[in-house]
């Protein structure tokens, strides 16, 4: 067992967006914008451009995981946390295809 670091506990994230599946591990520290920049990598999509959803609910870019309920007892390596990734051009066009 390894001692855990003093920024916090490691989560461990699926993040998906249709048929894309990222699994990812950031700290409960770490905020909601640094794992944008971690997807930002993944996918070449800017931060500003990704919207982040746990349970159908809006993540807000400056609070941390653990703020949004991410913490390394509910996100473990063999059960990782679902976070649902969107982009902005998606939300326009559900907003537009349902009167």
């Amino acid at each position: 067992i390894k001692p855990e670091v003093a920024t916090g506990m490691e989560v461990f994230l699926m993040i998906r967006r249709e048929k894309t599946t990222i699994f990812a591990e950031a700290q409960e520290s770490s905020t909601v914008l640094e794992l944008k920049r971690i997807i930002q990598g993944i996918l070449k999509r800017p931060p500003e451009e990704q919207l982040l959803f746990k349970d159908d609910q809006l993540l807000d870019e400056s609070k941390t995981l653990r703020d949004c309920g991410f913490t390394s007892r509910v996100a473990k390596p063999e059960d990782p946390a679902l976070v649902t990734l969107a982009f902005r051009e998606d939300a326009f066009q559900l907003l537009h295809t349902h009167p």
